[in-house]
């Protein structure tokens, strides 16, 4: 009977290897065909984990359907990062145009569970504040009372995707400036605890 195997691939650059090997072992298929197959169906998400999954039919035929990859792989894509910060609270590394996030949006409102899209731009929000990327230099807190206000409404509801190219280099001025402000931040909290700490063993030596 036909078989069903899921997987979860580098887009476009899969290689032979055990995540492909090891499902399809003994079942006498062309592994490297069917490799060739899913980087052809992946390309457009190079750099990225793609689900995929691959229909086997009892004469080894096989059909190859791709999903949208995880949320967290298109807003890393989106905001040109390798990795999210590993401290989110403190360590911002992007910062998004509410068009971006809308754009997110409309990739994976299949997935999402929403009542209306503004619902799924703020799920879409929440998934940035967790991975340390800032929307219009906010907080998803912030960013999410502003969709609720009806700031964003026109865009949302036009579903406006395009960004441009003067907004984006005002975007990536106001991270850095974000950055540097963090930073000073935590030096000068680093510098009174050390002062704290120093004062506390002069008291203990007097």
């Amino acid at each position: 009977m036909p078989e069903t195997i899921n997987l979860m691939v580098d887009g476009g650059e899969v290689k032979a290897g055990p995540t492909i090997a090891q499902p399809l072992a003994g079942k006498q298929m062309n592994i490297q065909q069917i490799i060739t197959d899913i980087n052809i169906k992946t390309t457009s998400f190079k750099g990225m984990k793609v689900p995929v999954e691959l229909k086997i039919e009892d004469d080894k035929s096989y059909a190859i359907k791709i999903g949208t990859p995880p949320i967290s792989e298109l807003i890393k894509k989106e905001a040109g990062i390798e990795k999210g910060s590993g401290t989110p609270n403190k360590n911002k590394v992007g910062n998004l145009a509410v068009e971006q996030v809308i754009n997110l949006a409309k990739m994976k409102q299949d997935s999402l569970l929403f009542n209306n899209f503004k619902s799924a731009v703020k799920i879409v929000a929440g998934s940035c504040n967790s991975l340390g990327v800032l929307i219009e230099g906010k907080s998803s807190s912030e960013i999410n009372h502003e969709i609720d206000s009806g700031k964003y409404d026109s865009i949302i509801n036009a579903q406006k995707t395009e960004v441009s190219k003067e907004k984006q280099n005002l975007l990536k001025q106001q991270l850095t400036e974000i950055q540097e402000r963090i930073k000073k931040e935590m030096e000068k909290a680093e510098a009174e605890k050390k002062a704290e700490e120093a004062r506390s063993k002069k008291l203990v030596a007097e």
